[in-house]
Formats: C-alpha cells, structure tokens, sequence
C-alpha cells in the first residue's frame, strides 16, 4: 500500500470514528503538517498549537475528504493553513522572541520545505505540470497565496501590481489549475 493509499484508508477510518487510525494518521503526516505550519508562523509554539486545533478539524471532518478532488495530505494541509492564516490575521497569538542571526541558523531547516516534501513523496506531478501551464507572474500570486499564506493586497504589495490584476490572477489560475486536475 503506498503511503498516498495508506492516509486515504486511514481518513476513511477516521471518519468511522476509529482512534486507533486518528493515531496513524497523525503519525504519518504531522511531521509534514508542522513543518508546513512552522514556515507560516515561524513560531514552534505557535505551530504546534494550530497543529492540534488542525487534527481536532481533520478528525471531525474526516467523512467530508474525497480523494479523488486531491491528496489527503493536500486535503489536510488546507485545513491547518487555514487555521494558520486565520489565527495570524487575528493577531491573537504571543509575541514570539525575536532570534539573532545566528539563532536563526541554528533552527533554520535547510532541506526540502514541506511543500517540497510533499510534492516529492507524494508524486503531485500532476499539479506541478498544471502550475507550469501558467504564465509565471499570476504562477508567482498563486505560489504567494497558497504557500505562503499572503493576502490579495500584500501580494500586489510585493509584485507591485494592482490590487484587481492580482485578484483576477489568483481567480482565474485557480479555474486554469481546477481544470488541468480535473483532466489529469
């Protein structure tokens, strides 16, 4: 069974409300899921927090993933990126330290990031084809949107774009990726 065939068996476990797989599950992807989260926030704190709440989510709503719209692990890094981006726009987390240089090397991972982790073992060739049918400016607005968790408005920020270009960018790369997926 590969590993892809293993988290869908153990979310369609979950769903029955099986704990022994809830364990599974968490055991096999929340390496993945903290990393993910750690680049969100920069805050191990932080991170491990939204992890938890994020399970909480994946086990409640466990009958709602279909795997054939995507991977479970894709499936359930939305769940905590979201969680992420929702509590850092609220702001209601502590302030985190602030590192020298020098601790930030310390901690800093310098492999495959988890986006990178998760595309290399889970065989997301499908999606990394569609993102290459993209023009590379509204590839770029995706890329900021979805891994790194920016908004509209700082995204335009950064490309110094207008606030509408990024917006119908965003918009219409998603119908373009939903569709290339779609007939992958």
């Amino acid at each position: 069974m590969t590993s892809r065939d293993s988290l869908v068996d153990l979310l369609a476990r979950c769903a029955l409300r099986d704990r022994r797989a809830f364990e599974a599950l968490y055991q096999q992807s929340a390496p993945v899921l903290h990393g993910l989260l750690l680049k969100l926030t920069r805050d191990r704190e932080l991170a491990a927090d939204i992890l938890q709440e994020g399970f909480v989510r994946i086990w409640q709503r466990a009958a709602d993933y279909r795997p054939h719209l995507g991977q479970p692990l894709t499936w359930m890094g939305a769940i905590v990126r979201r969680l992420a981006i929702d509590r850092l726009r609220r702001g209601d987390y502590r302030h985190r330290a602030e590192l020298s240089d020098d601790g930030w090397a310390l901690v800093a991972d310098h492999g495959p990031g988890p986006e990178e982790r998760v595309h290399a073992e889970h065989g997301d060739a499908a999606l990394a084809r569609c993102l290459e049918t993209l023009e590379p400016e509204p590839r770029r607005a995706v890329a900021l949107a979805y891994y790194e968790g920016l908004t509209h408005e700082l995204i335009a920020r950064r490309l110094e774009r207008p606030l509408g270009t990024i917006k119908a960018w965003v918009r219409r790369s998603l119908q373009r990726l939903k569709t290339c997926l779609g007939e992958a």
